[in-house]
């Protein structure tokens, strides 16, 4: 058990509560609740349902302030510890995944304007401004304005790295690299139906290159 599912744990039995009753709060299965206190994997998804439930920050239950984490936190840093998740494919949609394979961070005035996670690019459809290998700071939302780079969610579990062009018929997803990935549009049936989901807007880079 890791440092964030014991707090969960302790969290949780101090209320009383069982693990049913708070995958029925966080509105998933008692089965992928487990797997947070057991640190199989992270609560990204789930983090301000938990801060709300047990009454404390989303940097407690993450263990940012604790030493047995890889970057340690100073009671007054400047900056906060973030989450990056699995790989996402930049060109063809793949699997999203919720393990957390590394960590960065990022100023505490940016975390405080929402929720950011990191995600790790594999592919080349968005050179040459963002190379495999890169580091993406996402801010958690549902939407983007027109032409913004945004990680998108596609059937529910394929993750795809693109720019947004909004119409009024619905978005079209364009790559960087347009001469190798042609743009592909979803009607808004298509959208509703799949459906594809914006999961947030990326921010900032961090690796090869400057977004």
């Amino acid at each position: 058990m890791n440092q964030t599912g014991k707090r969960l744990r302790e969290l949780r039995e101090a209320k009383g509560l069982s693990q049913n009753e708070v995958a029925k709060h966080l509105g998933i299965s008692r089965t992928a609740y487990v797997k947070y206190e057991t640190g199989e994997s992270q609560p990204v998804r789930k983090i301000k349902e938990l801060s709300q439930l047990f009454n404390v920050s989303a940097d407690y239950i993450l263990a940012n302030d604790s030493p047995t984490t890889p970057t340690t936190q100073q009671p007054n840093s400047k900056y906060v510890r973030i989450p990056v998740l699995g790989r996402i494919v930049a060109g063809i949609p793949m699997d999203a995944v919720e393990e957390v394979i590394d960590w960065e961070e990022i100023p505490r005035e940016m975390a405080a304007t929402g929720e950011f996670f990191g995600l790790k690019v594999k592919g080349h459809s968005m050179e040459p401004r963002i190379l495999e290998g890169d580091v993406v700071i996402v801010k958690r939302q549902a939407d983007v304005e027109s032409g913004k780079v945004a990680v998108v969610l596609i059937n529910g579990n394929e993750a795809t790295l693109k720019r947004v062009k909004k119409q009024e018929n619905g978005i079209t997803l364009i790559a960087n690299n347009i001469s190798v990935y042609e743009p592909h549009f979803y009607t808004n049936d298509e959208i509703e139906k799949l459906p594809v989901q914006i999961l947030g807007e990326v921010v900032e880079l961090r690796g090869k290159n400057k977004f």
